[in-house]
């Protein structure tokens, strides 16, 4: 049964991330789906995933195996280009809230977030099989530079990354590096990044600090590597050079916050 996965920020509030599956199994001429919200505990190959509650299913009957087929190519087509991402490993049936409740603790970092610019229209003009590969070519740039530069990664968000860093300087070393390596794969990235303090509970990130670096980036442009005033501050003593981007709104954030650009 192939199954997908897709993980991204609640809009209406800053309650954290969410997550979702989705599988799908064709038998003769009727295809089984099955979907619904989980939870992503770890990251990489380690990563463990729960569903959270039951999941709904669906029959659809098609008539013949050959329309079955059709459909669920279609189907599989449509999720991928909605940013889900392939997951091989199972789901598994929801955790015992005993076992969330004692994994909860408060952590402090530098939050990193990458994001290709105008994926979708790559994605459509280069075609499925192409863009998979590119795709690929681009996590192994990503994850090598997290691993020079001692990052950890978080989740994967389609054609995004969020990592974490204990120091600032280290997550600015890591997002102008990734600039360069995936500049040769003829894509453009965006970068924010933000220094703030987030929940780890069951496996799951909660906090403000997310959705602030999240805003961060949407803030950035093409080539851009764009930090909040926060990392601003804790590198005042650094020799990595700013400049002032202005103060801006960032979307479903209390306050306004002041944005600047890292010179190269």
């Amino acid at each position: 049964m192939p199954k997908f996965l897709r993980i991204g920020v609640h809009q209406s509030n800053v309650s954290g991330y969410t997550s979702k599956a989705w599988c799908i199994r064709r038998v003769g001429s009727a295809v089984f789906l099955k979907w619904g919200a989980v939870e992503v505990q770890g990251a990489g190959d380690g990563r463990k995933v729960y569903w959270t509650r039951l999941p709904q299913e669906k029959t659809v009957r098609c008539g013949t195996a050959q329309r079955a087929q059709d459909y669920a190519k279609a189907a599989i087509a449509r999720r991928r280009s909605h940013r889900y991402e392939p997951l091989s490993g199972p789901i598994a049936p929801r955790r015992r809230a005993a076992e969330i409740g004692a994994e909860s603790k408060q952590v402090l970092a530098t939050i990193l977030i990458v994001d290709i610019v105008g994926s979708t229209a790559k994605a459509a003009k280069l075609g499925d099989a192409r863009w998979t590969k590119i795709m690929g070519h681009y996590y192994a740039a990503v994850r090598k530079e997290l691993k020079n530069s001692r990052g950890k990664e978080v989740v994967t968000t389609g054609d995004g990354v969020l990592a974490t860093f204990k120091a600032p300087a280290a997550g600015i070393t890591c997002a102008t590096a990734i600039q360069k390596a995936v500049r040769t794969l003829g894509l453009d990235i965006r970068v924010g990044l933000h220094a703030g303090e987030y929940k780890v509970s069951g496996g799951e990130m909660v906090g403000l600090a997310f959705h602030i670096g999240t805003r961060v980036a949407a803030k950035a442009r093409a080539g851009e590597v764009l930090v909040s005033s926060a990392v601003r501050d804790l590198m005042a003593k650094s020799e990595i050079r700013f400049r002032d981007h202005g103060v801006h709104q960032l979307k479903g954030v209390p306050a306004r916050w002041r944005l600047y650009r890292v010179e190269s």
